[in-house]
């Protein structure tokens, strides 16, 4: 598995993918500012790597077993794990709605979010028939896999669900909300 500081580097050295990271999965390299000023509850520091277009952050861990944790904090105050490493962030972030599928989890239940996984990546082809070929440059280019939705939900939901106490983000002396939404589906005309 490649280093985190190899990955960005290959991100950084390739415009292409960079661009495909940036507008069609919202990993944004040069954004690395949204995140100033956030931490960890435990007090381990947080390394900024990316952001989102809404102002969301991602974030290096400090190295534990010869790995560096990917956590992300949203602009809207909710954040947690995310994954082990970046290789494993990469593949869930090209792989997955992934923020929808927490943020209509019904507070973190697996079979919840893979039910509103498959209606995301319904609407994701719909809106993007490209998506298929996108994940498949991304991952080639930087040597990740492609894995099916189903299985990038349980890492996902294995991940998000480790986030307490070790990796709960705290601005300004605040603590994020758990990264699991409380909907099971969108309010307003539910997976219509």
């Amino acid at each position: 598995m490649a280093s985190s500081d190899h990955l960005l580097d290959l991100i950084r050295s390739m415009p292409d993918i960079h661009g495909l990271l940036r507008a069609s999965f919202e990993f944004d390299i040069e954004r690395k500012g949204c995140g100033d000023g956030l931490g960890l509850a435990s007090g381990e520091p947080l390394e900024p790597i990316a952001g989102d277009f809404t102002g969301g952050a991602y974030f290096l861990c400090a190295e534990k077993g010869g790995r560096r944790a990917v956590v992300f904090a949203s602009s809207e105050g909710a954040g947690g794990l995310i994954a082990d490493d970046l290789a494993g962030a990469l593949e869930v972030i090209i792989g997955l709605a992934w923020q929808d599928c927490l943020g209509f989890s019904g507070g973190g239940d697996l079979e919840v979010m893979q039910t509103s996984a498959q209606h995301l990546e319904t609407r994701l082809i719909r809106a993007n028939p490209e998506i298929a070929e996108e994940r498949a440059r991304v991952a080639a280019a930087l040597s990740l896999r492609v894995l099916p939705v189903s299985d990038l939900v349980i890492r996902l939901h294995a991940a998000a669900s480790r986030t307490e106490p070790e990796y709960v983000v705290t601005g300004d002396g605040d603590l994020f909300g758990p990264p699991f939404g409380e909907y099971p589906e969108p309010r307003h005309g539910g997976w219509r």
